[in-house]
């Protein structure tokens, strides 16, 4: 009996590898963000000269929202792999040092950041080309930007309230 919990035991644990997939099609789909952002840094390059103050503004927030985007794949690409899958071997010279410090509860935070971040940009853009939007419209975007704000402090409290044990010191590690 002791051999097939083993040989079962053996077989969940290397299921963990096949979430690599997952994460070389992130990879790719982090590929794919690039030259949607290059095709529209170039735009964007290509119309300044006539590109009005709003414009300009709309234009940076876009590339900003595509930024932040590639960020939230790149962060679950590399702690989704170290959590569940298998530590990266890099070497100490050119590794970030929070790939050391996020756990799953730091990624969950890092996540709802993340989607506030672009949640809060997609509201400007909103705002700042208001007369393209009607009010329903804008009261959906805000309200979906109040609901992601109010994951990312249930998440925050949820993670402070089951961890009474650590120190701040340790937290900040």
């Amino acid at each position: 009996m002791r051999r097939i919990e083993r040989a079962i035991e053996v077989v969940l644990f290397q299921s963990r590898w096949l979430l690599a997939p997952f994460y070389l099609g992130l990879a790719f789909c982090l590929l794919l963000m690039l030259i949607h952002f290059a095709k529209e840094l170039f735009a964007f390059v290509i119309k300044i000269h006539v590109a009005t103050e709003s414009d300009v503004i709309l234009g940076v927030l876009g590339l900003i929202d595509l930024t932040f985007t590639g960020n939230l794949v790149l962060i679950v690409i590399f702690s989704g792999y170290e959590n569940f899958v298998s530590r990266i071997e890099t070497g100490d010279h050119d590794r970030p040092d929070w790939m050391t410090k996020v756990d799953f509860g730091g990624l969950k935070q890092k996540l709802v950041t993340s989607i506030v971040a672009i949640s809060a940009i997609q509201v400007l853009k909103a705002f700042m080309n208001v007369e393209q939007y009607d009010s329903t419209k804008l009261g959906w975007l805000v309200g979906i930007h109040v609901v992601f704000l109010g994951s990312l402090l249930t998440v925050v409290l949820a993670d402070r309230l089951s961890e009474p044990g650590k120190s701040k010191a340790e937290k900040a590690e």
